[in-house]
């Protein structure tokens, strides 16, 4: 069951949103900035991130640039929900490196079914990450092969 975590300085938000997300994800929940950098380096991870971005001591973009700086969480796929609706803010926040932005107030089905493909292009995304993975070890282990029969072809013409 993938795993999303709510940042939200409101209980009431974070109650809201666990409750509509909890029948289909597993959920948790972080009233700051500093509690979710905290909760997203742990094991497991989140697989998608739903931050506000109007939170005391530390916003969501300095939440975010927290999350990309750190290698560790550096591809969780995070998305903005805020109260502020501007052409300026949307872009602010995906320039920065949101996947999406939601305008509050959340409408439910907006919010799952943005969740729903944020999660299977992460899902795509690390599918591809593990391939790639797979595919660069098969290569390393080829060459080394590759290594092995140039030096026993070398012995085998020496007089």
């Amino acid at each position: 069951m993938p795993l999303v975590l709510i940042v939200d300085d409101n209980p009431e938000n974070l109650t809201v949103i666990g409750e509509l997300l909890q029948p289909h994800h597993a959920v948790r929940a972080a009233n700051s900035g500093r509690r979710a950098l905290h909760l997203a380096r742990l094991d497991p991870q989140p697989d998608l991130i739903l931050l506000d971005v109007m939170m005391p001591e530390m916003d969501g973009y300095e939440v975010l640039r927290a999350l990309r700086a750190d290698p560790a969480t550096a591809t969780i796929p995070v998305v903005f929900l805020t109260a502020l609706n501007g052409s300026e803010d949307e872009e602010r926040g995906l320039m920065q490196g949101a996947v999406d932005y939601i305008t509050k107030p959340i409408r439910p089905p907006v919010l799952l079914a943005r969740v729903r493909t944020q999660l299977a292009q992460k899902q795509a995304s690390d599918a591809l990450r593990r391939q790639l993975a797979l595919l660069v070890a098969q290569v390393a282990h080829e060459q080394a092969r590759c290594r092995q029969l140039e030096a026993l072809a070398a012995r085998a013409q020496r007089p």
